[in-house]
């Protein structure tokens, strides 16, 4: 692909630039730590280089600090003993304060993630509804009764919150994802300590000084930055937390329920993914081709629901590839402080660099480049960006049908069968979501019922709703979040047996 032939965007609307550099630093028991200079490290917009923010490096002694906050805020009651009703109410409030500040929130995220601000501003509208919809969750907690074990006897199973909660975010969608574990663990009763990315932490900041104007109560709240060996290990290991909440690598992930196993606290993991889209002989090729091109290039494919994987019908494979090249050159690609931008910057060079190692390779075998595939230099802009890249005549086995890229990357495979198209989808070691393209209902539910995934969807890709659950089987998780089930991570269940009726018959 020449890069002529891209749709390439350099303007920025510069009204949208902070006219200073944001300093951020630790909020622990409702107080904001002094800002250490000295300790400080620069986030840099990966789409123009320039300095967004400065953070406070954390370490070990803030963790245990924040922690012990959020234990004594718990064991006290300030928080698990409202009643939902009361909970809630905060809970909106925080939400309504976001909306407040929606634009706010969303040109940091654009400048720390260098995602195109109006995807920015879509996910903060996102966020303030699952703040909303975990509101509702935390006036409608119950359990169970069991009137009818035996004459004499009344059971009942409640729901409590687990306790403390360490919620640990990663930096592709740093306030989205942030709002699909706290204000889930806040409904239950738990109290929690954030640890965002340190790539990305100024909207989890905002967030805190929001907190104490919802009349959030003192130490429920907690917020550390820093690097994840430094502080994230502290809060997976220590024994006052009762549950991880991790969305990131597998890799990462893995290292998590080491740390976590000490205790056996629970841990809900969101990891990694490959998830394959199958595109039937039947399937309307039209829609097809813009959702797989969304499904690549949303957040430049730095997203664990990429729809990387692309398993053709070998008789419409060189229609659809006609398709996707024509579509592909039409996104709106640079700078994502412009409005029309669709596909914005690399989070990282190390992580530019991991993409263009893993294109490189492909050298060395069988597969080839359709289009795309370097590292794309533009005008006025020193950040890092990626050609969409499609890659064709990939073998099953290849590292680049396997392996997570999270880029702008779509590995293209093909297939005779239906049994042949789902065994390519589960030939991995990931489960976290898949797809399938077909006019036919009973292809779609076949395919539903025998691919390995916690998400699935037909002739569509990516929709979500804060009712539905989301999470992944294998390598891709544990744990589930939003829906009812979002909750359901930070509430442990307690069995209660009341005898009342006659005694009990003696023993001795």
């Amino acid at each position: 692909m020449k890069e002529e032939l891209l749709n390439v965007i350099t303007a920025a609307d510069t009204a949208l630039v902070p006219d200073s550099i944001f300093e951020l630093t630790h909020f622990v028991n409702g107080k904001w730590l002094v800002y250490d200079e000295e300790m400080a490290l620069e986030r840099i917009s990966p789409a123009t280089g320039k300095v967004v923010s400065r953070l406070s490096r954390g370490d070990e002694k803030v963790a245990k600090e924040a922690i012990l906050a959020a234990r004594q805020a718990f064991e006290d009651g300030r928080w698990s003993r409202l009643p939902g009703a009361k909970r809630a109410a905060i809970l909106n409030q925080v939400a309504d304060l976001i909306e407040n500040k929606k634009e706010h929130f969303a040109i940091y995220e654009t400048l720390e993630t260098g995602k195109p601000i109006t995807q920015a501003r879509s996910e903060i509208d996102a966020a303030i509804d699952l703040w909303r919809f975990a509101a509702s969750l935390a006036r409608t907690l119950n359990g169970e009764s069991h009137p009818n074990l035996d004459p004499d006897i009344f059971a009942f199973v409640i729901k409590e919150p687990v306790g403390v909660a360490s919620i640990i975010t990663p930096w592709n969608f740093p306030f989205l994802i942030l709002s699909q574990k706290l204000p889930f663990a806040l409904a239950a009763g738990c109290t929690a300590i954030v640890k965002p990315s340190e790539l990305t932490s100024a909207t989890a900041i905002m967030l805190g000084q929001l907190l104490t104007k919802a009349n959030m109560p003192d130490g429920v709240v907690n917020i550390v930055l820093g690097l994840g060996g430094e502080v994230g290990h502290t809060l997976s290991a220590h024994s006052e937390v009762d549950v991880v909440s991790f969305t990131g690598s597998t890799n990462v992930g893995k290292l998590i329920v080491q740390a976590s196993a000490s205790t056996l606290k629970k841990t809900s993991l969101e990891l990694g993914g490959k998830n394959p889209q199958v595109i039937m002989p039947d399937a309307n090729l039209e829609e097809a081709a813009d959702a797989i091109v969304f499904g690549t290039l949303f957040n430049a494919g730095q997203c664990c629901n990429s729809g990387s994987r692309l398993i053709v019908h070998q008789d419409i494979k060189e229609e659809l590839l006609h398709r996707l090249g024509n579509l592909i050159r039409k996104v709106p690609i640079g700078n994502p402080l412009n409005s029309q931008t669709k596909v914005g910057a690399i989070i990282s060079d190390e992580h530019s660099e991991s993409i263009d190692a893993c294109i490189r390779s492909l050298s060395q075998t069988n597969a080839k480049i359709f289009v795309g595939g370097r590292p794309l230099l533009l005008e006025g802009l020193t950040g890092r960006f990626y050609e969409p890249t499609i890659v064709v005549d990939v073998d099953p086995a290849m590292d680049v049908s396997r392996q997570e890229i999270f880029g702008p990357v779509l590995s293209v495979l093909t297939f005779e069968t239906f049994d042949q198209a789902v065994q390519l989808a589960n030939d991995t070691s990931y489960g976290l979501s898949a797809g399938i393209w077909s006019e036919n209902v009973h292809t779609c539910l076949s395919f539903i019922r025998q691919v390995k995934a916690g998400t699935v969807w037909t002739n569509t890709w990516m929709d979500g709703f804060p009712e539905l659950p989301f999470g992944g089987v294998k390598e891709s998780g544990i744990g589930r979040e939003l829906g009812k089930y979002g909750i359901e991570e930070f509430l442990e269940l307690k069995t209660c047996q009341m005898r009342v009726g006659a005694t009990r018959e003696k023993w001795v």
